[in-house]
């Protein structure tokens, strides 16, 4: 049997059957979930499942009330696109494409029970205390396959009386997998159901997008030590929140012609409304000029020129970084004194010494972003849309320009935050600001090509 396959054997199973999803539901003991553990992933999930307090309270009820547990949780809900029926109320399924196939909901439920059976099993304490995600957990699962096929041998044997508790899972299949019209719909209908589903507890948009994978060309675009930071799906673990990704992109996509019906957010909503941004990124990448949507309900770009905008927002963040870390020293090149700035703070005088928001490179001084994302924005001014409407930058390396311009840029853009009394909230607000570090970094490029 292959590691995405697996037989689960229901106590009591109803049928249920409407257009093209049938749902098989019922009580599966906790003993015959252990497949499921081995098999499915939280893929087709939107989030990553996280210990917390509610894992906790789940293993409490297990513990302590085992026999109410399936009355107390909504339990697991399972898709598999190819299921056979066999004898003994056993069901034997494939999950063919994880991106939509296996566990749907009820990831915090996967996740106590299966803690609780590593406990049972004899995992040392210490040891699953330390187990905080999925990821983290099923590592884990794998490196105790021996206890836990141990203890799977003793429950089949009848002595496995901690796993005889009932776990309620919903299976949807097909209900006429050979019908490519409903087989289609089927595999269509998962993301909805799924979303749905996770809608009950306020799953985030950000989680939603990656899902549809309006992320997807984002990601690649975006070097890769920024991208394994970043929290994809809400409780991956990653340090970096996708909509500072995604509202950087929002600098090169603003010198575009969007399709009708795509507003561009406000260049301050970068900085104060980020989930405008987001929400503008999700109507842009879900519009018919820009992607096309596949069977399983995801979305695969297909327009060139908003791949090359992409391709630009991709190295944002790196140029984020580079101005947070030379922006103090082009301040006071500028004839200011940034450690005078009340919201300034030394790295000396901190216990946790600060980075940089996306490298996570460390610097001298903790600053709040609202001082330098004008200037982030103002590299606009270093991008131009060609006839075409391809977005390119108008120097050959971004980086060597802003190292070498910063501090005649920051010495225009000083009276903004002299202006506002060193205030960055007011600074990151106001428009003027953007306008101002724009003019500045033009400036700065018509000094370049008077030079050549």
């Amino acid at each position: 049997m292959n590691p995405n396959e697996l037989i689960i054997r229901f106590e009591t199973v109803d049928r249920q059957t409407e257009g093209p999803v049938t749902r098989l539901v019922g009580f599966v003991r906790a003993r015959n979930l252990l497949p499921l553990m081995d098999a499915a992933t939280l893929e087709a999930n939107p989030r990553t499942a996280k210990v917390g307090q509610i894992t906790s309270d789940i293993r409490e009820s297990i513990e302590t009330t085992p026999d109410l547990f399936p009355f107390k949780t909504k339990g697991i809900l399972v898709a598999s696109a190819n299921c056979k029926e066999l004898e003994r109320r056993r069901y034997h399924m494939t999950f063919e494409n994880p991106a939509i196939e296996g566990i749907l909901d009820g990831g915090h439920n996967t996740l106590a029970i299966g803690l609780h059976i590593l406990s049972v099993a004899g995992v040392e304490p210490r040891e699953i205390k330390r187990l905080k995600t999925w990821p983290e957990f099923k590592e884990a699962w794998d490196a105790n396959q021996d206890k836990v096929k141990a203890l799977k041998a003793a429950a089949a044997s009848g002595e496995g009386g901690p796993l005889d508790f009932l776990v309620p899972v919903e299976v949807l299949i097909p209900s006429d997998p050979d019908d490519d019209l409903r087989f289609e719909a089927f595999t269509s209908s998962l993301f909805e159901i799924c979303a749905a589903r996770n809608n009950n507890r306020q799953l985030a948009d950000e989680a939603k997008a990656n899902k549809k994978g309006l992320y997807d060309h984002l990601r690649v675009t975006v070097p890769e030590e920024i991208a394994k930071r970043v929290e994809w799906k809400s409780n991956d673990g990653g340090d970096v929140k996708i909509r500072d990704i995604v509202a950087l992109s929002w600098i090169p996509l603003n010198l575009m012609d969007l399709p009708d019906g795509v507003s561009k957010p406000r260049v301050v909503d970068m900085y104060s409304q980020k989930g405008k941004c987001s929400a503008a990124f999700d109507a842009l990448m879900e519009h018919p000029e820009v992607s096309k949507q596949t069977g399983d309900g995801t979305f695969e770009l297909h327009s060139q020129k908003i791949g090359k905008a992409l391709a630009v927002a991709g190295i944002m963040p790196l140029l984020y970084d580079l101005i947070y870390r030379e922006f103090p020293g082009a301040y006071n090149e500028s004839g200011g004194r940034f450690g005078r700035l009340s919201s300034v703070k030394m790295a000396n005088d901190m216990k946790t010494k600060p980075v940089t928001a996306f490298s996570k490179t460390p610097v001298q001084y903790s600053y709040p972003d609202g001082f330098i994302m004008p200037l982030v924005y103002g590299l606009s001014a270093l991008m131009e849309a060609n006839d075409d409407g391809i977005v390119n930058w108008k120097v050959e390396d971004p980086a060597k320009f802003v190292k070498d311009s910063l501090t005649n840029v920051v010495r225009r853009y000083r009276a903004i935050i002299e202006a506002f009394s060193g205030d960055p909230t007011k600074i990151g607000k106001n428009e003027g600001a953007y306008t101002i570090a724009k003019d500045a970094f033009e400036t700065e490029l018509l000094k370049l090509g008077a030079a050549v």
